[in-house]
Order: structure tokens, then sequence, then C-alpha cells
């Protein structure tokens, strides 16, 4: 077989040249149960001949709202290879999406992970009528997906197969909403060649280095855009994709598994940093020193840039006692991390780095299905501080306003039933990315987002992202958002790393409190406004933050505070704290 041009191709593909006996793997009863390449396409093809007795016809649509397991990609691929649209939902956002993101979408059928979803899914169909509702997990009362397998056993595949050779790449393959900052998510439609392109322009990227018999351990959302193109980099590869059994196993099943490869966000990797910080600073002195001689040096390590014999000596023997148990803790057989969906701090690539642990940043929106550009653990491949190199067949350029803009075959069809928002984006054939930013030496560099810089009543512009990303190098703070637009200077809202902070009590003799005592305490207000005074010396005077408030618990996706992606939602966060906000400017 060529090179796929349609997403469900790519297990074709595998089957072709490198069929794998764990193409997937997910925990059950604590064991791995294991999908083989031919037993994954039977499954999709009885599945597919299910979706068809249904009465679904090529152009209707299927949510699918679950974690990441096997079942997944057997209704994402059934779908594809039928022409039915999958609309893909974060099981975490509100019933009132649910039932706007059905009734947008006009789906028909549903297949729900377990009972929470499936309780938000029947919440939003009171407003919403639909068809078909199906679970993952056996649940009473609830129609099964393993009842679609049997809707007809003695089914023609052959019927399957004159629908999906009629498919072509530039066909719609799934309506994606984006979880937004904002107002109400945008359904984003990708074709099969927006993601097919995508898929094969990563793997021209990584030169191979993961291809047939890599495994991969996934746990980011596979309703985002960036896991879901990774799994089809991963089918293409033939590289084994292991689903995380939680968010909270996932240490565990690093250890199991020992991936070669995995994606994430920033947010998760700063929380497996300061959880290893922290047990830094439990150790006793001579280990504490040792460990805290370790990790500054690491923060002086760039990739594949000669730092002096002695530097090497030092970072040797750094190496092997102190970062191999990094190393060790998550697998032991990291070739390649991804880090997207939000700006990476530098530092922590650079430890990772030193620590023998390739975390490379990359690029994209899912509008750009997603990949733009991405870091790769090559020499000439990866600078740190910048989101890499553009990847193949990709055109980016640099407005007159800072803003990136880009063209190429990854680039959306446009926005569900929303010509004028498309209109908005597209100019002459170039995408308007929102995101500020520079390239340098064929390498870019992200400096904010267009639409979350402010001016100050002076009017100076003000680049919040960049510098949340600095202040948030400190271990006491755990999050930031920087404001002030139309305002005399910035201010910020601050959430401490309440776990540090409480370490930080307890060797000053200051009583440990609740959150909501601990930020009212005189001392500690001091302390944050030193923190904050500190990293202000970085930034221009009229950047610098002159106020601050503490928060007193820590933002989240279910309060509504973060994104599915676990960026801030900056409106939510203004108008829920406008009163507080009001009276820091009185």
């Amino acid at each position: 077989m060529e090179k796929p041009t349609r997403v469900f191709d790519f297990l074709q593909y595998q089957s072709t040249h490198h069929p794998i006996e764990d193409c997937l793997a997910c925990s059950e009863a604590g064991n791995w149960r294991k999908y083989s390449t031919q037993e994954v396409m039977d499954i999709v093809s009885k599945l597919s001949l299910g979706l068809l007795r249904m009465g679904l016809v090529p152009g209707d649509k299927v949510a699918i709202v679950s974690t990441n397991r096997p079942e997944w990609n057997f209704v994402d691929l059934a779908c594809a290879q039928t022409g039915v649209i999958s609309v893909p939902m974060y099981p975490t956002i509100s019933k009132e999406d649910y039932a706007y993101i059905f009734e947008h979408a006009e789906v028909k059928a549903v297949f729900g992970a377990d009972q929470e979803i499936l309780d938000k899914i029947t919440a939003a169909n009171k407003e919403y009528a639909l068809a078909h509702i199906y679970s993952f997990d056996d649940i009473a009362g609830v129609d099964n997906w393993k009842q679609v397998l049997s809707l007809d056993p003695q089914g023609d595949v052959a019927q399957v197969e004159k629908i999906s050779s009629a498919i072509k790449p530039e066909d719609l393959f799934t309506i994606i909403y984006t979880s937004g900052t904002t107002g109400r998510p945008k359904g984003v439609m990708l074709s099969h060649h927006n993601v097919v392109s995508n898929s094969v322009a990563v793997r021209v990227a990584l030169k191979g280095l993961l291809d047939q018999g890599g495994r991969a351990l996934s746990f980011l959302p596979l309703c985002h855009i960036l896991e879901r193109t990774a799994s089809f980099f991963y089918f293409y590869s033939s590289i084994s994709i292991y689903y995380a059994e939680s968010m909270d196993t996932i240490g565990d099943n690093l250890k199991e598994v020992k991936p070669h490869m995995f994606t994430t966000v920033p947010r998760l990797l700063e929380k497996v940093y300061d959880k290893i910080i922290a047990k830094g600073y439990e150790l006793p002195w001579l280990k504490r020193k040792l460990f805290f001689w370790a990790v500054n040096l690491g923060l002086k390590f760039t990739p594949f840039v000669e730092q002096g014999s002695w530097y090497n000596a030092q970072l040797a023997l750094a190496r092997k006692l102190v970062f191999s148990k990094w190393k060790e803790a998550l697998g032991g057989e990291l070739s390649y991390v991804l880090v997207g969906a939000a700006a990476l701090q530098p530092r922590l690539a650079r430890i990772f780095w030193a620590a023998q642990i390739p975390v490379c940043e990359g690029y994209g929106l899912t509008e750009t299905s997603p990949g733009i550009a991405f870091n790769t653990p090559f020499e000439g491949g990866v600078r740190v501080g910048t989101v890499g190199k553009i990847l193949d067949q990709i055109s980016v350029r640099i407005a007159e306003d800072g803003e990136i803009l880009c063209q190429g075959p990854n680039v959306m069809i446009g926005y569900y039933k929303d010509q004028e928002q498309t209109e908005a984006v597209m100019n002459n054939g170039w995408f308007h990315t929102g995101d500020i930013g520079e390239l340098n030496e064929g390498f870019l560099r992200i400096t904010d987002r267009k639409k979350e810089m402010f001016k100050t009543s002076g009017g100076k512009y003000i680049a919040p992202q960049m510098m949340e990303n600095r202040f948030k190098e400190s271990k006491f703070i755990e999050q930031i958002m920087v404001l002030g637009e139309g305002r005399k200077f910035p201010s910020a809202l601050v959430v401490p790393n309440f776990e540090t902070l409480a370490t930080w009590c307890q060797s000053r003799g200051i009583k440990v409190q609740e959150p909501d005592l601990l930020i009212k305490n005189p001392e500690i207000i001091k302390f944050y406004n030193e923190v904050i005074q500190r990293y202000n010396q970085g930034f221009g005077h009229w950047e610098q933050v002159k106020k601050i408030e503490l928060m007193d618990h820590v933002w989240g996706v279910d309060s509504g505070e973060l994104t599915p992606t676990l960026k801030l939602k900056r409106r939510v966060l203004l108008d829920k704290y406008a009163a507080l906000i009001e009276a820091m400017y009185d």
C-alpha cells in the first residue's frame, strides 16, 4: 500500500507493512488487554456494518464522549470509513455545552464511556433528542456499544469498502469543538487530508526515530487534536499505544509500559517537576545538597551545545547519582516527549534534557490539525525557548503586527455553520493563528496570544502569558493570571503552591492553616509580594506587576476556570473576581 490518504488507511498501512500484537492496549483488572492490528481491523469492520444497520449514512454526525480507551478508536475509525462525521467531546465540559454541541452539530448518535458521562448526556438529551445512545461500560438500562457490533453479523464487508473507496482525502472527517477560553465553542471542520498530512509530517520530522516496535503511553484526551493526530502517527509507524488507566496512575503506568514516547501539556509536566522537587526537600541534609546541586546544574543545560569538560564531568556525575532516578521514574526508555497546547517554561525543557529525558515543545492549533512546528530530539532540531522548525509542506510568515500566519494542507476547512468566523481568520489562503511570534534561523518562537495581549491606560502593551510563565518558575506559585487592561498598571491573581507554602511556614514557625486563612496572614502576603518583586526584575518598568491578590483554591476544569487543556479561562476569571479586581485598583 502507498502512503495513506484517508485516516482509516493508516491501519491498513500498518497491517500491510508491519502488523503488531499490541496495536492498542488498555488495563483490565490489573492486566494489559492487547488488541492486534488484525483484531482492531476486524472490530472496526463489524462496527462499521453496525453503524450502517443503525441507519446512519455518510454525513451524519456521531459524538464520542469518553476517556482514552480502545473503544474510542474503534468508533472513530468505523465512522471514518463509513463517511460518518465524528464529533469528539471532552467528558469534563458542562451538560449545557453537551446540549449545545448535540444540537449545533445535529448529532444522531452518541457513544459515552461511563455512568458519570451518561448522566450528563441524559441531562443534555432533555433539550435535544438523540436517536441513539450507547455506553462503553456495562450500565443497566443503557445500550452497550457491543450491541452495535452484532447488529449485522452476516453483513457484507464489501458494502463498507464501497463507501470507503468513494471517500476523498478532501472530504470532512471530523468536527472538533474547541474548548475555548471565552464564549461558545466553535466547530472546527477537519478533512481526512488535513489530519493525514500532519501525521505524515510528524513522521518525516522524527526521521523514523520510533518506527516499528516503539511504545507510546497515551493519557492526553483523545478528543484533543494533539493526541488524536499522534494516534494516527502511531498507527502509521507501527508504534503500540498503551492507554493510561487514569491521570492518577500515570506514574505506575510509565514504569509498567516503559514507553518510548508520550505527548503532554506543560501543566502536567510542571506537576511532575514539582513533585520531584518536593521529594528533594524531604531528603536528609547531605543528599538534599547533592540533589539541588544537580538541579542547578541541569537548569544550565542546553541540548547539543558544548559546555566544557568541567561542566560535562559534573553533569555525568549528576546523571549517575540523581537524574538516573528521574529517568527511571518515567520508564527509563523515553526517546521523545512532545509538549504542546500551551507555552513550556524553558527551565523545564533544560532540566529534563539534562536528565536525558528529551522534552520537546511543539506548536499548533485545532484549526491546523494541529502541528505547525515541532522541536525534535536531534542535533539542529531543537532550540530551547522555541517551538521548533516548521513541519513539512507547511508555510509560515509573520504579519506586520507580529501575528503568525500559516498556510498548508493542515489548515482546516472552516468553522461549522459559521462562515463569518471562518472569513475572520482566513485571508488569501493564510490562516491567522492569533499568536504573536518570530522566526529566527528557521526556529519559531511564540511571544504571546494576540487576543490575550492588552494595553494599560498609559498605552503600553502587556504580554501576560510570557510573564506568567516567568512567575511560575517560583516553586511557591501554582497558578497566576496577569491582568490590567485599561488600568494604570498590571496586577495579578496568584494561586500559591500550598504544599510548598506549608513547608515554608513550618520552617519559620508559622502555623499551617486552611488556605483561606493562610492567604490572609500578613507574613505570607509580604513574602509573596517579595517573590513577585524578585521576578519583576526581568521585565520593563511598565510591565512589572504592582499589586497581587492571593487565591484560596487551585483553579480547575470542573470549577470552570480552566479549559480541558488546562489553559486559563481569562474572561471567566475576570468576571468571577471582578469585585476583588476593582478593589485592587481603588
